[in-house]
C-alpha cells in the first residue's frame, strides 16, 4: 500500500485530505507543521509528501529542502494557496514534483497524487494530464482556464475548482454536501448558499447551459 505524508496545520483541511486519500486506498500519516514533518521523514520513506507552505513553526520551503536534503528520492507535492509567482516556480524549481494552488477539486488532487506515484522514485519529469474535457468543454489545468469553441475564458480559483470536479465527475450527480466537501472543505452544510452562487456564475461563463440541476439531488454536466 502507497504511503503518503500530509503536512497541513489546518485540522479541517488536514481530516479531509486525509479522507480523500483513504478513501482511495492510500496509507496516510498525517503532520501538522514543518517538525513533525521532518521528524516522520526521517523515520520512514513515505511514496509521496503532500505539503502546505504556509506552516506555523518553519518555512514550507524548508521543509522541502530538509526533506529532499535527507532523502533526495522523496517525491513532494506542493498543496498551498500562496499567489506569489516566483514562490510557485521556487519550490518546482527546487525538486518540488508538482504544485496545486488552494482552493482545489478533490478530483484534480488525486489524479495528480496517482500521477506522482505513479511514475516511481526517480522520475521528477513526468508530465500530468493538461487537458480536462467532457460535455463538449476544455479546461486547462496548467492555466486554469476554460476552453468553448476555442475561446479562453478566464476563471476565478473557486469557478475553477468546481468546473473540474463536475467535469471529473460526468456524467455522474454530484450532490451538494460533496461539493461543499471536495471544493469547500466544508464537512457540514452551514446553510450557506455559495454552491447556488458558483453555479450561476459558471452557467453565465458557459453560455450554453451545459450544468443540470437534478431537483433534490444535485448537478451535472451535459453534453449540448
Amino acid at each position: 500500500m502507497d504511503h503518503v505524508l500530509v503536512v497541513e496545520d489546518e485540522p479541517s483541511l488536514l481530516l479531509l485530505l486525509s479522507r480523500l486519500l483513504a478513501g482511495a486506498g492510500y496509507q496516510v500519516t498525517q503532520a501538522s507543521n514543518g517538525q513533525s514533518a521532518l521528524r516522520c521523514s526521517l523515520r520512514q520513506q513515505f511514496d509521496l509528501v503532500i505539503l502546505d507552505l504556509m506552516l506555523p513553526d518553519l518555512r514550507g520551503e524548508d521543509v522541502l529542502a530538509e526533506l529532499l536534503g535527507s532523502r533526495a528520492e522523496t517525491k513532494v507535492l506542493v498543496l498551498s494557496s500562496v499567489t506569489d509567482l516566483s514562490r510557485r516556480v521556487g519550490v518546482l524549481d527546487h525538486g518540488a514534483v508538482d504544485f496545486l494552488a488552494k482552493p482545489f477539486a478533490g478530483a484534480e488532487l488525486m489524479a495528480r497524487v496517482r500521477a506522482r506515484i505513479r511514475h516511481g522514485s526517480g522520475d521528477r519529469t513526468g508530465s500530468i494530464r493538461r487537458y480536462l474535457t467532457g460535455a463538449g468543454l476544455e479546461l486547462d489545468l496548467e492555466r486554469h482556464e476554460l476552453i468553448i469553441d476555442g475561446r479562453r475564458i478566464d476563471l476565478s480559483q473557486r469557478e475553477f475548482a468546481l468546473l473540474a470536479h463536475l467535469l471529473h465527475r460526468t456524467p455522474a450527480v454530484c450532490t451538494r454536501q460533496e461539493l461543499l466537501s471536495d471544493v469547500w472543505g466544508l464537512s457540514f452544510d452551514p446553510g450557506t448558499n455559495v454552491v447556488e452562487v458558483y453555479m450561476r456564475r459558471l452557467r453565465a461563463k458557459l453560455t450554453i447551459s451545459r450544468i443540470e440541476t437534478v431537483r433534490n439531488v444535485g448537478y451535472r454536466l451535459v453534453a449540448c
